[in-house]
């Protein structure tokens, strides 16, 4: 699980592990964080009529490092 979860947030794995957090507790502080950005990444979200239509769980703290990364996959698409 944490490999897939590093395949979509591999800043925030790697950092956390060189913290020296134990893999569970990685995968448990970035789980959420992986799902949502796999999700915008993906377009789920690309033509939504408001934000009104969003799922109450399409949003979560982001840096803006991850932020950048979405909207390129927006402009690219």
């Amino acid at each position: 699980h944490c490999l897939a979860v590093r395949a979509v947030c591999r800043t925030d794995i790697d950092r956390d592990r060189r913290q020296g957090y134990s893999w569970k507790i990685t995968l448990l502080r970035n789980y959420w964080k992986s799902k949502v950005k796999q999700e915008w990444l993906s377009g789920k979200y690309s033509n939504i009529p408001s934000q009104h239509s969003l799922p109450e769980k399409s949003m979560y703290p982001m840096d803006v490092d991850t932020w950048g990364e979405i909207l390129e996959a927006e402009l690219e698409r």
